[in-house]
């Protein structure tokens, strides 16, 4: 274990002097050192790696910085300071391969997912066994792939925080709905919640996809869902509504502010009626508007 310290002298004269060629070579010999030896290295020999390459490093290019990432990461003992160093760097191409692999302590994955870019995010949400803490932010900053790649990774742990985040993103990507209802951890309320927003054709695959187990709970919920749907279609009765608006309105006592009361309060027929006396409308054509996809036409 005498070849790092005798390399020493030569590290230093290449860190001052040496040109960005002579410095990768140098890289180079040292990693391949460390490779060769790594399984049976004493953590006191990884920490003289560490030290060596992590001085290396400090001057040295982006092309072999991604190479000396390519190939620690795999490496189980692998020097933690260098391996450190590689994933707060900017380039993906030099992160990227330490933020898939199974190194880095959880608060440090944290911070990064907190700051770095969405190639960092996705790099990290292949990772086996992601903590909640990290699902959480990832689901959080991350973009649509980052999000898909979530919700496929089964070793990833997700908080109901996490869940509820795709279960709403999922309400207009279909793929990442499925893929978010194959999850055998998702809450059931949020089951039903995913389900109730999914098309046809989602709810349709997963309970094709579903072991034969699950699938009879899948149909109640669907069957629930259904109910509840055409439940909410049930036309509404404004006799009363409009009937109390409309005596206030005579008088001329109907406001603005009643409107506000009367949303804030949870009345939706005295809202609604309010709304059509005011504006002159049938309270028909505001119901529709307000119950509609699209907010513009009641803007």
């Amino acid at each position: 274990m005498g070849a790092p310290a005798s390399l020493l002298p030569e590290l230093e004269n290449v860190v001052q002097h040496g040109s960005a060629e002579k410095r990768a070579e140098t890289l180079r010999r040292i990693t391949t050192l460390f490779l060769e030896g790594a399984a049976i290295f004493k953590p006191d020999h990884v920490a003289l790696f560490d030290d060596v390459i992590g001085t290396l490093i400090e001057e040295i290019e982006a092309k072999a910085l991604a190479e000396l990432a390519r190939r620690i990461a795999p490496v189980p003992n692998a020097p933690m300071g260098v391996v450190g160093a590689l994933a707060e760097n900017d380039d993906i191409e030099v992160a990227g391969p330490v933020l898939k692999s199974g190194h880095l302590a959880d608060d440090d994955l944290v911070k990064l997912a907190e700051t770095k870019g969405q190639a960092h995010l996705l790099a990290m949400s292949t990772r086996v066994g992601i903590s909640e803490a990290l699902s959480d932010v990832l689901v959080k900053r991350g973009n649509r792939d980052v999000a898909y790649n979530i919700a496929t990774n089964q070793t990833a742990k997700l908080s109901e925080g996490a869940f509820s985040n795709l279960v709403k993103r999922s309400e207009q990507d279909g793929a990442l709905a499925e893929k978010v209802g194959q999850r055998t951890d998702i809450p059931p309320r949020l089951f039903r919640q995913l389900l109730m927003r999914a098309s046809e054709v989602v709810q349709q695959r997963l309970l094709a996809q579903a072991k034969p187990e699950t699938r009879a709970e899948i149909r109640r919920v669907m069957a629930a869902v259904t109910d509840e749907v055409g439940a909410k279609a049930a036309p509404r009765n404004y006799t009363a509504a409009l009937a109390t608006v409309r005596a206030l309105h005579k008088e001329k006592k109907l406001t603005e502010a009643d409107i506000v009361s009367y949303a804030e309060g949870g009345k939706y027929e005295e809202t609604i009626a309010a709304l059509a006396t005011l504006c002159a409308v049938p309270v028909e054509v505001v119901d529709r508007l307000m119950n509609g996809e699209r907010a513009d036409p009641v803007l």
